[in-house]
């Protein structure tokens, strides 16, 4: 009897909580619809871009020589510092000059020879020119000392040749600086013997203020370039292109380089031309060998349209697309091309023009074709509506 009553009591339990249940959904509002998907876009304006490219490239000295004897001898002195400055014909080395200044001297006394060989001569030649006009010496006799005459003067100009080039090689026994700037180490010491013929450089000279950086470009990239250039896509800007360095240590180089010139030949193993710029380098700071990564402003692009990059999307086969809200409020999908990075964007070639909205923000909640709410990018989002009923203190 007890469990009849027990049953009894709970399905009565559970009709009644049901109706209780279907009762208060029936007394609630229906809950409003939400709006359109928010998104962050971005308006596109037209403007004049710099087409910056950033290329490796390494320094090297805008001048270099090797120092080497122009003759032979015992050096007695190195007269310059290792890693020092030095100026254009400052003296180096000195080889021992005894041997050359005899060499002058005994010049200097075969030109004297010579010299008074030729008065005595010439002045044979002088009489016989008399006598033969009155039959007082032969023809033949007049015509030795003429001939004679001509071969002492022949003899006084190889003396003074030989006089000249034994000065040069006395001068070549002071070794100078052919050209200036910063010597290295010295490969001979003091007592070592200079041979003219060798093949070793005593030292080298490298001038480094100014400094060349030489960079390598894509010939690819070079002829792209040029196309657009051609037909009236871009402004040429290289020829007096300002260059900037990035060191290896990632620091810029505080001193803007000027691009000298563009190679005419394209490297067969690597497809590149070398491009060559010159920085002042006064301070030394830029050694040749170093590494760098040079910034050149290659051209100019007016009317230019910048897309951000968080706004385009590449699908596997390389395709570029966008999307954007249209007049109508809708998301729209759109196949774009783009050029090079500028910074954080894409140049457009094609596919947007000024005044599109391009969507940075919130592309994921969207499809082509729906209705959106466009807010600017990088605007706090807005706060989502309340469902009637919220916060009324009614059950």
């Amino acid at each position: 009897m007890n469990s009849r009553v027990l049953l009894s009591s709970l399905a009565t339990a559970t009709v009644l909580t049901t109706l209780a249940l279907s009762l208060g959904a029936c007394g609630r509002p229906p809950q409003r619809q939400a709006g359109p998907p928010e998104v962050g876009v971005v308006t596109l304006t037209a403007q004049t871009v710099p087409l910056k490219t950033e290329l490796p490239g390494r320094t090297s000295p805008y001048a270099i020589s090797e120092v080497r004897p122009q003759v032979s001898g015992i050096v007695l002195e190195r007269l310059f510092t290792e890693g020092a400055n030095v100026k254009k014909d400052q003296p180096l080395y000195r080889i021992d000059p005894a041997p050359y200044r005899a060499a002058v001297n005994q010049a200097k006394a075969q030109l004297a020879n010579a010299v008074a060989n030729l008065q005595t001569v010439k002045l044979k030649a002088e009489r016989y020119a008399d006598l033969v006009k009155i039959k007082a010496v032969s023809q033949q006799d007049y015509d030795d000392a003429k001939a004679a005459d001509g071969q002492a003067e022949a003899s006084v100009q190889q003396a003074q040749a030989a006089l000249d080039s034994a000065e040069i090689n006395l001068g070549y026994t002071d070794i100078r600086a052919p050209i200036s700037g910063r010597i290295g180490r010295s490969t001979i010491t003091q007592g070592a013997l200079a041979g003219a013929a060798q093949t070793d450089a005593l030292t080298t000279i490298q001038t480094l203020d100014p400094i060349y950086v030489d960079m390598n470009q894509s010939s690819a990239e070079l002829l792209r370039l040029e196309h657009d250039i051609q037909l009236g896509k871009a402004q040429k800007g290289a020829l007096s292109a300002k260059v900037n360095l990035l060191l290896e240590d990632g620091s810029t180089y505080p001193l803007e380089g000027k691009l000298e010139f563009t190679d005419v030949t394209v490297d067969p193993t690597s497809g590149s031309v070398t491009l060559r710029a010159v920085f002042p380098n006064p301070n030394g700071r830029l050694l040749p060998g170093m590494y760098v990564r040079a910034q050149i402003t290659e051209a100019v692009v007016d009317n230019a349209v910048l897309a951000p990059q968080q706004g385009v999307v590449r699908d596997p086969k390389g395709d570029v697309s966008v999307m954007v809200v249209d007049a109508a409020g809708k998301a729209q999908t759109r196949d774009i091309e783009v050029g090079q990075a500028v910074g954080a964007d894409w140049l457009v070639t094609k596919g947007l023009a000024a005044g599109d909205k391009l969507i940075t923000e919130g592309q994921q909640k969207v499809q082509s074709g729906m209705a959106v709410r466009a807010v600017p990018a990088g605007s706090p989002p807005r706060a989502a509506p309340a469902r009637a009923g919220q916060g009324s203190g009614r059950p």
